[in-house]
This record gives C-alpha cells, structure tokens and sequence, in this order.
C-alpha cells in the first residue's frame, strides 16, 4: 500500500515521504479500512513537528500520521461479525498513541473505532467528522442540553467554530460568535450566530451583554481561553460552564479565580482524544443526530492527493484556510 511517513521531527517537506509498504492484516477486534480520505488537523502538524510537550523524539520508529479519516471496511478480525465488511465507516483516534494512522490506503484499528458513515455524508466530509466535528459537538454539548440558552462561540469561523455555531443553533442555543474579518464574521453568521462580534476588539464584552441585553451567557466554547479569559469572566452566568478545547496564543495563561469562582464557574478543558467511552457514545449518537437532520454544513478548505501531504500540512500551518484539509487516496 501507499502510505506517507516520517521517523523524526522536522519540516513537512524534509521529513514525510511517500512509500510502499506492506498493508495491515486486522487482529482480534478489529476491522481493515480501505481508506478514501485522511483529514489534517492542527494536532497532526504539531505531532509531526515535534510541538508535543514531553515529547523530544518520535515515540515509534516509523510513523503514519493523522487521526482522522473515511473509507470501507475491506476485511474483519476474529471477533468482528463479517457483516461489517464493505461498511462505509469514519475513523477516530486513528493515530492517537498508535504508530499507524490514516494518512495510507488501509488502516487495521479496533472495530469501535470504525463508526458507521452514512450515505449521503462524503468520504471527504468523513475525514473530518473524528476531531473538529467531535469537539465541536463535545465543546458545545458535553456540559448539558443548551436549548433556550445562550452560547458563546469563540472563533465561530474556525473548523471547529464554524461547526459548534451550528451544533448550538440546531440544538436550541441563542449564538453569540466571535470572529476576525468581513469573511469570518460572515461565516459565523451564516453557521447560525444571532450575533457576531470582532475577537480583537476592546470592548468585546461589553458588546456581548449590550447584545443580549445585559443578560449573562450560559455556556462557552472557547478556542483560545488563556487570551480570552477575562472576557469569559465579564460574560458569563453564575454557575455557567465553558468548555476550552485551545489555548495556543497563551499556552501558560494566568486566569482571573476569583471572579470565575464567585460565579461557580465550570471549566472543562475538552481533549478529544481522552474522551471516556460513555462521552465518546453519547457524542457521536448526538453528531449522528445532527447529520442525519441535516443540520450541519462541513466546509472542505481544498482537498489534495496523497503525495502532496507535506503540502497539506503547510496550509494548515499557515492558518489562514477557510475549512477542513483532506487527503484524498
């Protein structure tokens, strides 16, 4: 099979190669994909770079990168009723803590990790359903039901962003947004924001409460929550929740306490990856739900063939795309 790797840190274009190797067999419990797609995300790119705190060396000699991705099931293992086999399915975890992920035409995974695609969702759109479509869900849903509240999305034309105003929206949420620029702003009004405001402006929280008439915010979702701390606690309810999924523009952030506590503030800090299996159940049967209501819209930035992946890679690094990057096999 065709597979990209990489055996040490670096660059894209210096560290991953394109080679042939030989295609997984599925053990006991699992299924083999034949892969269609692979969706890169930010986490791929700063495992690949070496970004990982902890983590000074590639923990397995040889690496297929990327968590994310779609196809059908080609084979199954013992254990795994054959009836799986040419079951169009998404992936999660692919990657995580595993040496070999979907960034190849075949991955061999535990069957639950394999989710069931249906029909009318591409093998493209599939590739993002694993980490951005999960967060979002998770951001948004995870604390409790949102309907008749208000929810705060932060960065609401991110690839995650841009899918939790919709996951709020469809789930009975009032959304407020933030977002950069006349096309982000739009973005996030047209993912189903009521009200959105610029991100680096001054007097964003004061704006926020002007729109929703000094009312405090119940729940949100926040992308960079050391930068965005303080606004959070000007905004929001007393016994609010936020769920963080980011803190990239401040990795070390110093947090106003007091003012979160005597509001009984819950702050989840959401990482996918970890989710308990009864968190992971609930929020892909509530994804399902919204897919099947055809309630979101997954926006695809640019798709490229396999051998172009350390070029995918840069365009994620670059952050300036409007959606998802997906390989294509």
């Amino acid at each position: 099979m065709r597979a990209i790797t990489y055996t040490e840190f670096g660059a894209a274009a210096d560290v991953l190669v394109l080679e042939e190797r030989p295609a997984p067999q599925p053990a006991k419990g699992e299924v083999l994909v034949r892969l269609h797609s692979s969706g890169v995300n930010p986490s791929d790119i700063r495992a690949r770079a070496g970004g990982r705190p902890g983590v000074p060396k590639p923990p397995f000699p040889t690496i297929i990168p990327h968590s994310d991705g779609a196809g059908i099931i080609e084979a199954v293992g013992d254990g795994v009723s054959p009836d799986r086999i040419g079951e169009r399915v998404w992936i999660w975890n692919g990657q995580w803590q595993r040496a070999f992920g979907t960034a190849a035409e075949f991955i061999a995974l535990p069957s639950e990790q394999a989710v069931p695609l249906g029909d009318d969702v591409s093998f493209v759109e599939g590739a993002v359903l694993g980490i951005p479509a999960l967060t979002a869900v998770h951001a948004v849903l995870g604390q409790g039901p949102v309907d008749g509240k208000t929810v705060l999305v932060s960065g609401g034309a991110g690839t995650v962003g841009h899918l939790a105003v919709q996951v709020a929206a469809a789930s009975g949420a009032r959304v407020i947004a933030t977002a950069k620029g006349e096309a982000g702003i739009k973005a996030a009004q047209d993912a189903g924001a009521a009200h959105v405001f610029d991100y680096t402006d001054a007097n964003l929280a004061a704006q926020i409460l002007d729109a929703t008439g000094g009312q405090s915010v119940h729940h949100v979702a926040e992308v960079e929550f050391g930068k965005n701390a303080e606004v959070i606690a000007q905004v929001i309810a007393e016994n609010g929740t936020v769920s963080a999924y980011g803190s990239a523009k401040d990795m070390t952030p110093a947090i106003p306490f007091y003012p979160l506590m005597f509001k009984a503030v819950k702050i989840n800090l959401v990482l996918i990856y970890l989710l308990t299996p009864q968190d992971r159940g609930k929020a892909i049967g509530q994804l399902n739900d919204l897919l099947n209501s055809k309630a979101l819209t997954i926006r695809i930035s640019e798709t490229l063939e396999l051998d172009h992946c350390a070029a995918a890679h840069d365009i994620v690094a670059r952050g300036d795309r409007a959606g998802s990057i997906v390989l294509t096999m």
